[in-house]
C-alpha cells in the first residue's frame, strides 16, 4: 500500500548467542530484503543509526525497517572515516585502501562493519590494500546512479569479501559469483558473544584469511 510504515527489529545476529539459538535470526534479513517496496537498513553504529532514521523520516511511499543489535558496538571515529551520510545511498567507501587502489574490498553491515575494518588495518600492516564499504541498504544502493555503484564497487576489483552474521542468500550480486561470502548456513549455538564469533568465523583474523585467499585466486585467473 505505499504506507511509510516503520518497523525496528532488535536482535540482529550471532551477538546474542548468549540467549540461545531462538535469538539468533540468520534468516531475517533476507526474507525482509526480498519484500517488495521494503527499505531495510542494518547500520554499523550509533552515527549510522542517526543516518538511517533520517532516511525513514524522509519515505512517503515505502514502509521501512531499522534492523540493530542488541550487543554493544563502537562508534565508528569519523575523523578517520567517511561520514555516515553515506547511509543515505544504501552503501558508501567507509574506509579506503592508500592511494584509493584497493587489492580488495571488504563489504560488511551492522555488527560486522568494525571487524571489516580490524581486518584492514591487520592487511595494511602486512603492505595489502583493502577497501572497506559499509552496506547498510541494498535498496538504496542499488537505486544509485553507474557511475556511484562504480566509484564504491568497482568493476576492475574482482577479490570481495562480504561479512555478514546472517544467511548470504544474495550478496553474490555484490561479491560477484567468484566472491567470497562469511555468513551463516546454519543456526548458531549458546556461548558468550565473542567465543561464538570466534567459532562461527566473524574475527578479523577470518576476514583477512578470507581476503588473501580472494587476490590469490583472482591473481592466478
Amino acid at each position: 500500500m505505499e504506507l511509510p510504515t516503520i518497523f525496528v527489529f532488535t536482535h540482529d545476529a550471532m551477538g546474542d548467542g548468549e540467549d540461545g539459538p531462538t535469538h539468533q535470526p540468520v534468516e531475517h534479513l533476507a526474507s525482509l530484503r526480498a519484500i517488495p517496496g521494503l527499505i531495510t537498513l542494518r547500520p554499523a553504529d550509533a552515527n549510522e543509526v542517526i543516518e538511517a532514521w533520517r532516511v525513514i523520516v524522509g519515505l512517503k511511499h515505502a514502509p521501512a525497517c531499522l534492523v540493530l543489535s542488541r550487543q554493544p558496538l563502537p562508534t565508528l571515529d569519523r575523523s578517520r572515516y567517511a561520514p555516515a551520510a553515506g547511509v543515505a545511498r544504501g552503501g558508501y567507501v567507509l574506509a579506503e585502501a592508500p592511494g584509493g587502489r584497493p587489492e580488495v574490498i571488504l563489504i560488511g553491515t551492522g555488527s560486522e562493519v568494525a571487524p571489516c575494518l580490524a581486518a584492514a588495518e591487520i592487511l595494511a600492516k602486512e603492505n595489502v590494500a583493502a577497501r572497506v564499504v559499509s552496506l547498510p541498504s541494498w535498496e538504496l544502493f542499488d537505486r544509485q546512479d553507474a557511475d556511484y555503484l562504480e566509484s564504491v564497487l568497482p568493476g576492475s576489483v574482482k577479490a570481495r569479501v562480504s561479512v555478514e552474521a546472517a544467511s548470504t542468500c544474495g550478496w553474490e550480486r555484490y561479491v560477484g559469483a567468484g566472491g567470497a561470502m562469511l555468513g551463516m548456513h546454519r543456526f548458531g549455538a549458546s556461548a558468550p558473544a565473542k567465543d561464538l564469533m570466534k567459532r562461527l568465523g566473524f574475527t578479523a583474523e577470518d576476514i583477512v584469511a578470507a581476503a588473501k585467499a580472494q587476490i590469490a585466486k583472482w591473481k592466478k585467473s
